[in-house]
């Protein structure tokens, strides 16, 4: 097992819980979530876009906009509505809610494109992973029980 990538699963799952509450204050002294939203963008955007100057200077720029399609656009929409949504649900479900819908629901979508993409699988190696999303479902149910 890879301890390194682990861990900054780990760290990155506590982030994700630090960063909403975080943009639940700030779009509590705000007009409008978007107010919130629009900062986290626009810092992730910067932030990356002064990573990728300075690792290819002005070529990276040039890079990612030649080969810029349509499409590419998706996971940033994609992206953007994940925060808007978890932003949503640390307001009204709180974090425990919030979070536990959200990792249930990728695990859920994650298993199904293993699933998928995998071919023909065996009934039978289908048993563990579909003992595993219920018992998610079933924590899920248990620790939202209280925000619904």
């Amino acid at each position: 097992m890879n301890y390194l990538t682990l861990v900054l699963l780990i760290a990155a799952g506590a982030a994700l819980v630090v960063q909403n509450l975080l943009m639940v204050q700030i779009t509590g002294g705000a007009s409008s979530a978007l107010v919130a939203l629009l900062t986290n963008s626009a810092v992730g955007f910067l932030l990356l876009l002064a990573l990728l100057v300075g690792k290819s200077g002005l070529e990276g720029i040039t890079e990612a906009l030649s080969g810029l399609r349509y499409w590419h656009l998706l996971p940033g929409v994609l992206g953007s509505f994940c925060v808007f949504a978890s932003l949503l649900g640390y307001q009204r479900l709180g974090a425990a809610t919030t979070a536990s819908v959200l990792i249930a629901s990728q695990v859920l979508a994650a298993l199904l494109v293993d699933t998928f993409g995998a071919g023909r699988i065996a009934v039978h190696d289908l048993l563990m992973p579909l003992a595993g999303i219920t018992l998610l479902i079933a924590g899920v149910v248990l620790i939202a029980h209280r925000g619904f």
